[in-house]
């Protein structure tokens, strides 16, 4: 990586302390796991409202599309 030690350690620990990853220490080794679930709330809460409208208009376009083929 480009970055420093340090600062690796630095940001996964703001990452765990957000709840965004976990932990678990296996001897001298510390594993960092991605936790789904505040992931997925953030985007069930902020991006998935956007998200459904625009899939909306891709789908009939799709349609559309598709009929003007036959």
């Amino acid at each position: 990586m480009d970055m420093k030690r340090q600062s690796v350690i630095q940001h996964l620990g703001l990452l765990e302390q957000a709840n965004l990853i976990s932990t678990h220490r296996r001897g001298r080794e510390k594993l960092h796991f991605i936790n789904p679930v505040p992931l997925y709330e953030v985007y069930a809460r902020w991006i998935r409202k956007f998200e459904e409208g625009r899939l909306g208009l891709l789908h009939d376009l799709k349609q559309e599309l598709e009929r003007n083929e036959k």
